[in-house]
């Protein structure tokens, strides 16, 4: 597929802050001159800018986003990483929000047969649909996590706006998603017939607060992830003005990053999208600012990954089994010596595990473990056992 027909140059001109210092603009190769599309496959990420918020809620500028971040990504210094980036640039607006999401996926989808890792800059977070639709040409059942104040599930009979795509998502069929989470909602913003639906539907949501106590908690959840989407009114406005929607309580900025450098190392993830920036409200590229550096701490901690996913090597990890009075069969852990990080095993017949290879091994944490010690079944662990079974 001939993907250059979606895009047009960055409207960017690049120029260091200062002379004689490497940036990460001098490290990415963009598509900033018409006719001269990068060649992208031997990338390890690439940017994708998407110019589109006609499907944005009362967040109307945020499509002129991706430009003001490159601003401010390509003047930030590299890590002690060499970065294998091309900027793709900006998929043009189609003439009906429908075709700039078929471009979109039509995109990702290429990226993901080939390996490399779509980064989206947006627009609006309905985009997130044009993401998970990229899944289905591969016939890949993935987990959701949404970084956001609420959970966007709308009315299923509306059109797919921001904050109606994740219902449209659930009721897509064929359908490919195994898992949705929350991080950082709002009990305030979100409904309680909400809340209901997602512990019917077997979905992870955690408060604000509750990830505030300990922002560890949020590792496993997003380790589990294939697509992460980040609603940047999720920051509290005084981090992030710019975006209409914006409220005073949220994630601090330090909190955000410290989520999607978790997000780099994770060995599963396969994409992640940053939405709702709108430079009209923003104050001094603040939030263009935050979402340069969040792009930075994802991409220090993709060069970082540990490659400790437990299908790779028995002998890298510690086998822990647990005996549960009245269940019949033991909880097994598995604590990589690498990074002491954590999985527990869901039981399957071999048929099953095939199918959901993805899946049955749960990234968790230390304290889950911990409260297998104590005769008593993790809760993560019991949701994903009941989709399975």
């Amino acid at each position: 597929m001939d993907i250059s027909e979606f895009f047009e140059p960055a409207d960017l001109s690049y120029t260091p802050e200062s002379s004689g210092l490497i940036r990460m603009g001098d490290k990415i190769t963009a598509f900033l001159i018409p006719g001269q599309f990068p060649d992208y496959h031997d990338a390890d990420i690439v940017l994708i800018g998407v110019k589109e918020d006609r499907n944005a809620f009362n967040n109307e500028g945020c499509a002129l986003a991706p430009d003001y971040v490159r601003k401010h990504l390509y003047n930030l210094f590299p890590g002690s990483f060499e970065p294998k980036i091309v900027d793709l640039g900006n998929i043009k607006a189609g003439f009906q929000v429908s075709d700039t999401y078929f471009a979109l996926s039509s995109v990702i989808a290429e990226m993901l047969e080939k390996n490399i890792f779509p980064v989206i800059i947006g627009g609006s977070q309905d985009l997130t649909y044009a993401n998970y639709q990229a899944y289905q040409s591969l016939g890949q059942i993935i987990n959701i996590v949404s970084i956001d104040s609420m959970f966007d599930l709308g009315s299923s009979e509306n059109e797919v706006t921001s904050r109606s795509f994740l219902s449209n998502i659930i009721l897509h069929q064929p359908n490919y998603l195994f898992n949705y989470a929350n991080l950082g909602y709002q009990t305030y913003f979100v409904d309680q017939e909400a809340l209901k639906l997602m512990k019917n539907l077997m979905f992870d949501t955690y408060r604000l607060g509750l990830l505030r106590e300990n922002l560890e908690e949020a590792e496993p959840v997003v380790r589990n992830a294939d697509l992460i989407t980040v609603d940047v009114s999720s920051v509290r406005s005084s981090d992030a003005p710019g975006n209409a929607n914006g409220t005073p309580n949220g994630f601090y900025g330090e909190e955000i990053c410290q989520i999607i450098r978790y997000a780099g190392l994770s060995d599963k993830l396969t994409s992640i999208g940053f939405y709702e920036t709108n430079p009209q409200y923003d104050r001094n590229g603040q939030t263009a600012q935050l979402v340069a550096q969040m792009i930075w701490y994802f991409v220090e901690g993709f060069y970082n990954r540990p490659n400790d996913f437990p299908f790779k090597n028995d002998e890298d990890y510690i086998r822990y089994r647990v005996a549960i009075t009245d269940h019949k069969e033991e909880l097994t852990f598995f604590k990589s010596k690498k990074t002491d990080r954590w999985w527990m095993e869901i039981p399957l017949q071999s048929e099953m595990r095939i199918k959901y290879q993805r899946h049955y091994l749960v990234p968790c944490s230390y304290q889950d473990y911990q409260t297998a010690c104590t005769n008593d079944i993790p809760d993560r662990w019991w949701m994903v056992y009941q989709k399975l079974m």
